[in-house]
C-alpha cells in the first residue's frame, strides 16, 4: 500500500487534516499525518506528533511552547519535519507528500517538500496560494503541485469537502506514478541539461535536434534564474550526464541583483559532480535589474525590449570583466572536463551588426579575461558566427560529443 505523508498543523487544522486522512484512506493509500503545530493540539491525534518533529529539529516541544521567538520556532520546526521526511523518503515509507494550509502552515510544508528529491509527488491545498508573490514562495525550485482552496481552511463545509476530496484524489493518482530516478551507470542513453532562454532558443533547438540524432536525451531548462537552480540541485542528484550551459546569465546577475539572479551556486554543480559540461555565453553581455531600482547610469545604458515587461540592459564592461572572473574561478575547480564556446558575431538573436546594443569590442573584454582566468587544460573554442546560426549549435554539440568519445 503507497504511504502518503500529510503535513498540517493541528492545532488550527485538526478537524479538516482529520478529513484529509480519511480520504486518502477511501482511496485505498495509507496516510500518516506529520504534525508540525507550535501549540499543543486538542482532539486529532498525528501519527507523528509535534514533540517527535520537534527533537528531529534539534529542540523540545516544550521549549516551543514556552518561547514567543516564532520565526525561531518555525525554523525548528520545518528543520524536523524535512529530516522525519527525508528519511521516511530514503527507508522507502512515503510514495506521496500532501500539505493544508493557509500562510505559515503552507509555508513550512512546502518548505518540507522541497526537501524531498524531484519527482516524488508533491501537492499543497492552500487558501494562500494566490496572494501575490506567495506561490513562487511556496514552489521556488520544487517540483509542487498548488491546489487554491479559495475559501478558508476552517469547518467541514460541503465546498471544502471537495477541495479536500479533489486535493486527495490528485496526490493518490501522482503516487501511482513511480518517481523518476536519478540515472543507473548502465543506461545506455546519456540525458544532456541544457540552459536556454528566448534569445537563444533557436540555437538551444539545434542542439537539442543534433544530439537526439546521436542517441542523447535533451532536457531544457529555462535559465531566469528559478529552473536553472534546479538544475543544478539535479545535476548533484545525479540525474545527468552531461550539461551544455548555454544561457549561464543568471551568474552575472547574482553579481549586479538581476532579475534572473540564479544564486551563488550557479554553474557549480557540474564541476562538483565531474560530469562533461560546455559552457556558452549566451544574454552573459545583459543584465536584468529591477526597473524600481534603476539608476540615471541604469536609464542611460543600451537596452532592449523584449517584450511590454522584460528589458534587458547592456551590461558595462566592467560588470563583464568581474563575470569572466567568477566563471574562471567556477570553471577552474571542475573535476570533470570543460569546454567555453563563444561565438563572434553575437550572444542572441538580437546582437547583430547594426543593433544599437551590438557592441563586440566590449563582449571581447569578457574573453579575454576568461582566457587570462582559466586553467590550462579548459579549452576555448571562439566560432564565427552568431549564437543562432547552425554551424555555433554544432560547435556545442560536437564539442559536448568528444568529451563523451
Amino acid at each position: 500500500m503507497k504511504t502518503i505523508l500529510v503535513v498540517s498543523t493541528l492545532d488550527t487544522k485538526g478537524v479538516e487534516t482529520s478529513y484529509l486522512r480519511d480520504v486518502i484512506k477511501g482511496l485505498g493509500k495509507a496516510p500518516v499525518i506529520l504534525d508540525i503545530s507550535m501549540r499543543q493540539p486538542e482532539g486529532a491525534k498525528a501519527d507523528i506528533p509535534p514533540q517527535e518533529v520537534a527533537k528531529a529539529g534539534g529542540s523540545a516541544f516544550e521549549e516551543i511552547l514556552a518561547s514567543g521567538e516564532r520565526a525561531k520556532n518555525t525554523a525548528v520546526m520545518t528543520r524536523g519535519a524535512q529530516a522525519i521526511a527525508l528519511n521516511m523518503w530514503k527507508e522507502g515509507k512515503l510514495d506521496g507528500i500532501i500539505g493544508i494550509g493557509g500562510s505559515t502552515g503552507s509555508l513550512m510544508a512546502t518548505d518540507v517538500m522541497r526537501a524531498l528529491p524531484f519527482g516524488v509527488p508533491k501537492l499543497m491545498i492552500s487558501s494562500t496560494a494566490a496572494l501575490p508573490g506567495m506561490s513562487t514562495r511556496y514552489i521556488d525550485i520544487g517540483d509542487i503541485a498548488l491546489l487554491h482552496s479559495v475559501i478558508e481552511i476552517s469547518g467541514l463545509s460541503d465546498i471544502l469537502k471537495n477541495v479536500i476530496e479533489r486535493g486527495a484524489g490528485a496526490i493518490c493518482a501522482m503516487a501511482d506514478v513511480s518517481p523518476i530516478k536519478a540515472k543507473r551507470a548502465d543506461e545506455k542513453k546519456p540525458a544532456v541539461a541544457i540552459t536556454m532562454l528566448s534569445p537563444v532558443e533557436g540555437c538551444a533547438s539545434g542542439v537539442r535536434e543534433m544530439l537526439e540524432a546521436k542517441g542523447y536525451q535533451v532536457i531544457g531548462f529555462s535559465a531566469a534564474g528559478i529552473s536553472d537552480r534546479a538544475m543544478e540541485l539535479m545535476i548533484e542528484e545525479g540525474f545527468f550526464d552531461g550539461v551544455i550551459d548555454l544561457a549561464p546569465g543568471g551568474v552575472i546577475e547574482h553579481l549586479v541583483g538581476g532579475m534572473k539572479d540564479a544564486g551563488p551556486n550557479r554553474m557549480e554543480a557540474a564541476g562538483k559532480t565531474g560530469i562533461p559540461q560546455v559552457i556558452s555565453t549566451g544574454g552573459v553581455n545583459y543584465i536584468t535589474p529591477p526597473k524600481s531600482k534603476y539608476t540615471e547610469e541604469h536609464r542611460a545604458r543600451k537596452k532592449y525590449d523584449l517584450d511590454k515587461f522584460r528589458t534587458w540592459l547592456r551590461a558595462s564592461p566592467d560588470e563583464l570583466k568581474k563575470a569572466a572572473g567568477v566563471f574562471a574561478e567556477k570553471l577552474n575547480r571542475s573535476k570533470g572536463p570543460v569546454r567555453v564556446v563563444i561565438p563572434l558575431k553575437g550572444w542572441t538573436n538580437f546582437d547583430m551588426p547594426g543593433s544599437a546594443t551590438y557592441v563586440p569590442e566590449e563582449d571581447k573584454v569578457f574573453v579575454d579575461e576568461l582566457k587570462k582566468g582559466v586553467k590550462p587544460g579548459i579549452g576555448i573554442i571562439e566560432v564565427d558566427a552568431n549564437i543562432e546560426e547552425t554551424a555555433f549549435a554544432r560547435a556545442l554539440a560536437d564539442a559536448l560529443v568528444r568529451m563523451f568519445n
